[in-house]
């Protein structure tokens, strides 16, 4: 009998830890997915921008990635996830990323993972302030971003001590706690309000409006980088939704199959939805059928459903993603009559669509799926369309409030002061000149044999070397660079 016992001892312990392999694998391939969305990030934005300023911001979403990886280690992650007894901020082992030694209840994986999320904010960020800002600005704003601003809000919305936590059982916001499943609010709504005070601070780009505050078009120069981007953000999408369900299997021991097909199910259906609504409703309204209005709105859909993938129904997917569209469109029209400049966009989807997808889980959020992500069997309120009252809804709007003034507060005032101090934008000659040349010393061919074009054709500009080996060197990266001066922008 007391083999029989000790034999199944070993049985359990053994499931046991495959069990626990098993999630900590999962939750490492969900955070390599995530990670992925930085080269989805960069080929949007590389489509998105100039040619001239494509070398800028390429190597912006590597040093989002690798600052961010620095600042999240040191004080970032504890800041987020560690031990608190006040609500507002977390404690405890700084640069330690033992997640046993910051919280006892954390996967293994769980520090990548959650680092993948903070440089995705500041993708976001730095994204709305492209084409003329200066490149240590995008370093300082993506430092503070990862090591305090998103940890911060993540820690209310998303540690077990929080005081917005749905995790948070001793003492849940409003008796549920704010539920953002994936980070339509965490990650979104906080890079996208850093980047609009940045944005609108800086001002717009120049040609961007005429002297009567009218529009004028500032294309991206590839939209083949755009679609490439997109749907790389797609791909990453699906460990960013999945992977929240950081398990692959329930502390009850029950498989988490089921949540983890229902996340990638809404997340596919609103995000066509949108893209679909999008693509149509342009068409109407310019007579053309445009690719990035597809890219646009499949990025507003996946934004707004963030939030309750694991808590709406398939069809409520639909409806939310017909919704964002129709954010997305308006947002835009509004960003234009303010004479807000944001060359990615960014703040009209990741902003506006994340907000209404933070609402969205307040009125549509399924008891029964609501049980099952949050783990529990209590009577948590519920979406008040299924009859759930309004708690829910009351903890969202909340939530989203104190996010945007929290992001505001911290991301507008170091814009601010940067901009005080002149380290925010550049000037007009660099703006006019690309950034690429005057920042990276990069100059592209078809830019060079422009230049040499014009000056020939007109005497209104004169063109200025940067110190650098003749046009006989064999190394064309190290060639004098040029910069334009006088009444003529020059476009690339």
């Amino acid at each position: 009998m007391a083999k029989v016992s000790s034999y199944f001892c070993g049985l359990d312990h053994h499931v046991n830890n495959v069990s626990i392999g098993a999630d900590g694998m999962f939750l490492l391939f969900s955070a390599y997915l995530v990670f992925a969305m930085q080269a989805g990030f960069g080929m949007l934005c590389a489509g998105s921008v100039r040619r001239k300023n494509t070398v800028d911001i390429v190597l912006t979403h590597i040093m989002n990635a690798a600052v961010g990886a620095m600042s999240y280690y040191l004080v970032g992650f504890t800041f987020a996830f560690g031990r608190s007894s006040n609500g507002f901020i977390g404690a405890h082992s700084f640069a330690k990323p033992d997640d046993k030694a910051i919280n006892p209840n954390a996967q293994p994986g769980a520090w990548l993972f959650q680092w993948t999320f903070a440089v995705a904010a500041a993708s976001i960020t730095t994204g709305s302030i492209t084409e003329r800002t200066q490149f240590t600005t995008y370093i300082l704003c993506s430092t503070f971003l990862t090591a305090f601003v998103y940890p911060v809000v993540s820690h209310w919305v998303w540690a077990p001590s929080g005081w917005l936590s749905a995790a948070n059982v001793r003492n849940k916001f409003l008796g549920v706690g704010m539920v953002d499943f994936a980070g339509s609010g965490v990650v979104h709504m906080t890079g996208a309000i850093a980047g609009f005070w940045g944005s609108w601070i800086e001002g717009p780009r120049i040609g961007r409006f005429d002297m009567r505050g009218n529009p004028k078009e500032m294309r991206g120069h590839s939209p083949i980088l755009e679609v490439l981007g997109t749907l790389l953000l797609w791909f990453g999408w699906y460990g960013l939704t999945t992977g929240s369900v950081l398990a692959t299997i329930s502390p009850s021991g029950i498989a988490n199959n089921v949540l983890v097909a229902r996340t990638v199910i809404t997340t596919t259906l609103a995000g066509g939805a949108a893209s679909v609504t999008v693509l149509l409703a342009r068409k109407s309204m310019t007579g053309h059928w445009m690719v990035e209005d597809a890219c646009s709105g499949l990025i507003a859909g996946f934004t707004a459903v963030t939030a309750g993938c694991s808590v709406i129904e398939p069809w409520a997917a639909v409806v939310l993603g017909f919704l964002a569209a129709w954010v997305l469109i308006g947002m835009n029209r509004l960003a234009l009559k303010i004479r807000y400049d944001d060359p990615l966009n960014a703040f009209q989807r990741h902003g506006g669509c994340g907000l209404l997808g933070i609402i969205f889980v307040g009125l549509l959020a399924k008891k029964e799926y609501l049980l099952q992500t949050l783990r529990t069997s209590d009577n948590s309120p519920y979406g008040l369309l299924y009859g759930g009252g309004g708690r829910l809804l009351a903890a969202q709007v909340t939530g989203a409030i104190c996010i945007t003034a929290w992001t505001s507060v911290t991301m507008g005032t170091l814009f601010y002061a940067l901009n005080n101090v002149v380290l925010l934008r550049i000037s007009e000659e660099e703006e006019a000149a690309g950034l690429d040349v005057v920042s990276h010393g990069r100059v592209l061919d078809e830019y060079r044999d422009e230049l040499r074009l014009r000056r020939l054709e007109s005497g209104s500009f004169t063109i200025r070397h940067f110190p650098g080996p003749e046009r006989g060197t064999n190394n064309d990266s190290q060639r004098g660079q040029s910069m334009v001066e006088g009444q003529t922008a020059i476009e690339s």
